[in-house]
């Protein structure tokens, strides 16, 4: 059994005409029909049944067609791998993100990579921006996705997604039960906030946006873990802010059922979501992963 053989009687189910899968195959009718013949003796059954009207699979060519099919792809993945190995594309690309990414950009971009660049494996971190970044610095990841267009000039960028900010209160604090409140209103009451240094970008976005609104902010407590502004909002009456993706991951807030998200406008708060690498050693990695990254897209924050 030949692998040119399997090729040949696919394209044959396929087509179901022999006239197009010669075409297709670039090949001379006769030598198809040869490939065909050729098959069905090594195995010791009829596989296409023809006759002047039609050309149909018979019952054992329907069940062969299926293993065929993957025999040939198996044998495609095999060359690509090995042609991979030899460009110096196959190993680990080291992939740290946020939860908007992990929810809006890595799925698409693992499957094209997967599909792409099989000899490519990912090792994934969720970390919050500042920690992602000093990663990248330190040779700990290989890209970065984060908010905020990196400034260091040795770093290359893409864009990725706008992605507007969303207040997180308790289940029983009065905005619980609101679809969308002005950012004015967080007048005098007591947020959650993080250390500027675990995302500088989010952080100076919800600043931006209290100064655009003509007012301060209180920040009653700061916390770096995401999980836990939740559980503190679910608590007390505190105001803690997240992604809008976060929130609608889950139909609610991060942390459950004892909390809620409130839309927020007059401004609304967004952030850029950026793609951030280094030209190194690893180039033979990264740069697949990026070919594979989705076009920008912006999120509507209405």
């Amino acid at each position: 059994m030949e692998l040119r053989h399997l090729v040949s009687f696919l394209a044959i189910a396929e087509e179901l005409h022999f006239g197009r899968a010669a075409a297709r195959l670039h090949l001379a009718q006769p030598s198809l029909s040869q490939h065909l013949q050729r098959l069905e003796r090594s195995i010791g059954v009829e596989l296409v049944s023809r006759n002047s009207h039609e050309v149909r699979l018979t019952p054992a060519g329907v069940v062969f067609r299926e293993e065929a099919s993957d025999i040939v792809s198996r044998v495609q993945r095999a060359g690509q791998t090995a042609r991979a190995a030899a460009a110096g594309r196959a190993g680990t690309v080291r992939v740290g993100y946020n939860f908007p990414a992990g929810q809006r950009v890595l799925p698409d971009t693992l499957a094209t990579l997967a599909e792409r660049y099989p000899a490519i494996d990912v090792e994934m971190r969720e970390m919050r921006t500042g920690p992602q970044l000093t990663a990248l610095t330190q040779d700990r990841i290989d890209v970065a996705m984060v908010y905020g267009k990196p400034t260091a000039t040795r770093l290359c960028h893409r864009h990725l997604l706008r992605v507007p900010l969303v207040a997180v209160v308790g289940s029983r604090h009065r905005w619980a039960g609101r679809d969308r409140m002005a950012f004015g209103e967080l007048a005098g009451e007591s947020c959650i906030l993080f250390d500027r240094a675990q995302s500088t970008a989010m952080y100076d976005v919800i600043f931006s946006a209290a100064e655009r609104s003509g007012i301060q902010l209180t920040v009653a407590e700061e916390v770096d873990d995401p999980g836990a502004t939740a559980i503190l909002a679910s608590i007390r009456p505190l105001v803690g802010f997240a992604s809008e993706s976060r929130g609608q991951s889950t139909g609610a807030a991060p942390g459950g059922p004892g909390t809620a998200v409130v839309r927020l406008y007059d401004p609304v708060p967004t952030v850029d979501l950026y793609a951030v690498w280094t030209v190194g050693d690893r180039a033979s990695l990264v740069e697949p992963f990026v070919d594979c990254l989705p076009t920008a897209r912006i999120e509507d924050g209405r």
